[in-house]
C-alpha cells in the first residue's frame, strides 16, 4: 500500500522514509534473520553425526549439513526448505509486485521518463532475477542430489557477485562515455598502424 502511494507520489518518498522508518525496517530484518537463523542452527545440531565429515558441494550450507546425519533427516529437511523455500519466495514476489506497480504508474509519464524508468527497473530486476533464481532453485525443492546444485551454487556464490558490478557500472553514464572514448581511441590506434 505503501509502495502503491509513494509511486504516485514520489516526491513525497523523504517524508514517509525517514531515520524512524529506516531504523525500524532495519530492526524488523535483522529480528527475522535472527529468528530465521537461530531456527536453523536448532534443527542442526540436534542432529547425531557420526560419519564422514565430507560435504559434496562447493560451500557448507544447511542442507549439505544435515545430510551427514547419522538418523532420519527427512522432516528436519522439510522444515528447512519450507522456512528457506518460503523467504527466498516471499521476497522475490515482493520484489516482482514493487516492480509491477512500478510499471503500473509509468502509465502516467512521459516517453522520455518511461524510458528511463524502464531502463533502470530493467537492470534492477536483472540482478534480482540472477540472485533470486538460484537461491529458489536451491532452497524450494526437497533435498535431492543433483550435479546440477554444484554448478547453481557457483553460479550463486561466484557469477551473480561479479556480475553486479558490470551491470551496474555499465549504466553509468559516465563509464558509457569513457569506454566510446577508449573504443574510438583503439579504432584510431588501429588505423594508424595499418
Amino acid at each position: 500500500m505503501i509502495v502503491t502511494w509513494l509511486s504516485a507520489h514520489p516526491l513525497h518518498y523523504p517524508n514517509v522514509m525517514n531515520m524512524r522508518v529506516c531504523v525500524q525496517l532495519v530492526f524488523a530484518l535483522w529480528l527475522g534473520h535472527t529468528v530465521h537463523s537461530l531456527g536453523q542452527t536448532f534443527l542442526t545440531i540436534r542432529l547425531p553425526y557420526c560419519g564422514p565429515n565430507i560435504i559434496d558441494s562447493y560451500f557448507c550450507d544447511v542442507p549439505l549439513v544435515i545430510k551427514l546425519a547419522c538418523t532420519d533427516t527427512y522432516l528436519t529437511g522439510i522444515l528447512i526448505v519450507s522456512n528457506s523455500g518460503t523467504i527466498s519466495l516471499t521476497c522475490f514476489l515482493a520484489v516482482v509486485t514493487s516492480y509491477m506497480v512500478i510499471l503500473i504508474s509509468l502509465r502516467k509519464h512521459s516517453a522520455e521518463g518511461r524510458w528511463k524508468a524502464l531502463s533502470t527497473c530493467s537492470a534492477h530486476f536483472m540482478v534480482v532475477a540472477l540472485f533470486f533464481g538460484p537461491c529458489i532453485f536451491i532452497y524450494t525443492r526437497p533435498d535431492t542430489s543433483f550435479s546440477t546444485d554444484k554448478v547453481v551454487s557457483v553460479f550463486y556464490t561466484v557469477v551473480t557477485p561479479l556480475l553486479n558490478p558490470f551491470i551496474y557500472t555499465l549504466r553509468n553514464g559516465e563509464v558509457k562515455s569513457a569506454m566510446k572514448q577508449l573504443r574510438q581511441r583503439q579504432i584510431f590506434f588501429t588505423k594508424s598502424y595499418t
